[in-house]
């Protein structure tokens, strides 16, 4: 089987800062495409669209991208393996293998409650770990090499979520588990970077960063994890659903700043 993922490398000498995108995927494999719901999944609407165009710009930086194949919809590379709960507030987090949307809407045929266990463990190896391990892999050869990593997790997320809260989110929500996952000192340029243009910007809620940044962030050890959510409509239009390039172009500029700063640490 092909590899799960593909790598956009560096268009410059490397620098020890990867870009993760892990809900940029739509792809669904061809032993399950059939199970779902085909208008759901021609367009699946739980997509962090476009990011993987939004950060184009990483690779002129030095930076290395990861970004998935698959939809979340087939297993979600950002849930705890065990499917344990990232959160307690009573917020709805869809599931490691999901079978509803965001929206509660059944994404399968069958309307079916759970994935099998053995088929979660069948995506969990086929899809999960490839992913996960590449990024270890990648982050170990730029230990040994540099010393430190920065890893970067980049989502998007419609303005309106009211299963997840009842007002809209902000513009920017940067995560790093309550400092867990990052040196304060990166902690503080990514906010500084983030809040330079008059966006609004939180720290740590409503997201803290999911299974990704809390398993690859090991500060003491040189890794330094750090999940970045935005509002969608910052970058697209016509209901969030339309990449327009006139939006985007302030918000790429903003994300490369941001880059930039964290790169000037290493």
């Amino acid at each position: 089987m092909d590899d799960p993922y593909f790598i956009i490398e560096p268009a410059r000498e490397h620098v020890p800062f990867v870009l993760s995108i892990p809900h940029n995927g739509v792809g669904f494999p061809d032993g399950i495409k059939d199970q779902f719901v085909p208008e759901l999944a021609a367009a699946p609407d739980d997509t962090d669209w476009f990011m993987d165009r939004l950060y184009d710009f990483a690779p002129s930086l030095g930076v290395t991208t990861i970004c998935p194949i698959y939809s979340r919809w087939v297993i979600d590379l950002n849930r705890e393996p065990q499917s344990k709960p990232l959160y307690d507030d009573g917020r709805i987090i869809t599931a490691l293998c999901p079978t509803t949307n965001f929206d509660g809407e059944p994404i399968y045929k069958d309307e079916r409650q759970l994935v099998g266990d053995d088929e979660v463990l069948r995506r969990l190896d086929s899809y999960f770990w490839p992913y996960h391990n590449k990024i270890d892999e990648i982050c170990k050869h730029m230990l040994d090499s540099f010393g430190i990593v920065i890893f970067w997790d980049g989502h998007s997320i419609r303005r309106n979520v009211p299963t997840i809260q009842d007002r809209p989110f902000p513009d920017f929500i940067l995560g790093d588990n309550d400092g867990k996952t990052a040196d304060e000192s990166l902690i503080e340029i990514a906010l500084q970077a983030l809040n330079s243009s008059g966006y609004d910007v939180a720290h740590n809620r409503p997201f803290k960063g999911g299974f990704l940044t809390r398993s690859k962030g090991r500060p003491d050890a040189g890794v330094h994890a750090l999940q970045l959510e935005m509002s969608k409509d910052l970058y697209m239009s016509g209901g969030e659903k339309v990449y327009s390039d006139q939006k985007a172009a302030p918000i790429k500029e903003h994300l490369k700043h941001v880059f930039k700063a964290l790169i000037g640490r290493l």
